[in-house]
């Protein structure tokens, strides 16, 4: 009997136990929902006057670079300069061998001597033809008064016909002689201007002759640095064959292309005689933005920027990362690019704790005081005081719910 009662009895306990269990149980706290919220950081904004850049990429260049060329043939004799070595105003470069020389300056002033003695020479065949040509005439007289006389006497049967054609050959002879002669005297000035034409050509030949001879042996017209040599001792050269180029110390130039889109606002500061410097991305370097290139083209126009003080290394050719600074831009903000969305969108923390998106004006980078790379930008809706949220929330929109994170603020700009 107790065995077939005890599956009831067992049943009857577990129910027994699980409705105590029901009635002791704890009341489940009441759920109510809540609004998500998101931690982001914020600066304080303060407008002022700061100083956008622009990176550049430039090379070096130098403008008064001087290429020395032959002014004669001839073999090198000397050429103590060399590659990349620096020399001094009066230094000798290379020379010329002055057997080479030699012979040319003679040719040339042997064609000047030879020219004025052919002056002379005409000079005195004028004067002899001057002497000449009274003679003559007297003898044309003479042939004249002879031929009438022997033409009286023919006329009076006097004289035979031979002697009057005899007279006649006499005056005719007498008459060219003359004529010859007179054509001589008025040819002279032709003839001497013609030789003194020549002479000055000469004279011309012979200073160009002797002014590269004397520019044979060339010597450094300021200090310098050597580049570009091309001959060595014991070459021959031409007349006008590239030898070495120098280029001066100081002068060194930067052309670095500039967008479209920043050209207008440094001409015209350049037109204001606003002094915009450039530094290199060491800062070892300094420039100074002194003009444009005459020419452009749709990518852009070249900046011609000098180097200021010692090129400290820099050569020719060389590719040079530069900042430069921009004219200043009133009630800017300094904000790090994480606060921007899109390209012209801030968001703003509202006082009650939620993102306002409001549009700005980007202006350009800049360069932070610790030398981090930061972005400038305006707008009306950054007035003194404003929060400005940093943090980029890639579900940002207006009317967000955020926390403030004050421990990763960042400072006031």
């Amino acid at each position: 009997m107790f065995k077939r009662l005890l599956p009831l009895f067992i049943l009857a306990a577990g129910v027994a136990g699980f409705m105590i269990l029901k009635a002791t149980r704890p009341e489940p706290a009441e759920v109510t929902a809540t609004e998500r919220s998101w931690q982001v950081a914020v600066q304080e904004v303060q407008p002022a006057s700061r100083v956008p850049v622009l990176q550049l990429y430039g090379e070096v260049v130098a403008p008064d670079q001087h290429n020395i060329t032959a002014t004669l043939a001839g073999r090198i004799a000397e050429r103590p300069a060399r590659e990349g070595a620096r020399v001094k105003q009066g230094d000798l470069l290379l020379a010329l061998d002055e057997a080479d020389i030699k012979p040319v300056l003679t040719q040339a002033r042997s064609q000047v001597d030879d020219l004025q003695a052919q002056i002379r020479s005409e000079q005195v065949r004028h004067q002899n033809d001057q002497r000449a040509l009274a003679s003559e005439k007297a003898i044309q007289e003479n042939a004249n008064r002879q031929f009438e006389r022997i033409e009286s006497l023919v006329a009076r049967n006097l004289a035979s016909r031979e002697n009057l054609e005899v007279a006649t050959d006499a005056r005719a002879r007498a008459e060219l002689t003359v004529s010859l002669r007179e054509r001589a005297i008025d040819e002279h000035p032709a003839r001497l201007q013609s030789l003194q034409a020549k002479l000055a050509q000469a004279e011309a030949n012979l200073t160009a002759t002797e002014r590269d001879g004397a520019r044979a042996r060339v010597l450094a017209p300021f200090d310098g640095v050597v580049t570009q040599v091309q001959v060595a001792v014991g070459d021959q050269v031409s007349r006008n064959q590239a030898l070495l180029s120098l280029y001066p110390v100081k002068g060194l130039e930067v052309r670095a292309r500039v967008p479209q889109v920043f050209q207008r606002e440094l001409m015209t500061a350049l037109d204001r005689d606003d002094t915009l410097s450039a530094r290199s991305d060491t800062g070892e370097h300094t420039f100074v933005l002194s003009r444009f290139a005459g020419l452009s083209d749709p990518a852009g126009t070249e900046a011609v920027l000098t180097l200021q003080g010692e090129p400290a290394g820099l050569r020719p050719g060389a590719l040079l990362p530069l900042v430069l600074e921009r004219p200043a831009r009133d009630r800017a903000v300094e904000v790090p690019f994480s606060a921007l969305y899109g390209a012209d969108s801030v968001y703003l923390l509202t006082d009650d704790s939620r993102m306002r998106r409001v549009q700005v004006e980007r202006i350009g980078e800049a360069i932070g005081s610790n030398g981090e790379r930061r972005l400038l930008i305006a707008g009306d809706d950054l007035v003194a005081g404003a929060r400005l949220i940093i943090t980029h929330l890639p579900n940002a929109m207006s009317g967000l719910k955020v926390n403030l994170a004050s421990d990763n603020a960042e400072p006031t700009l």
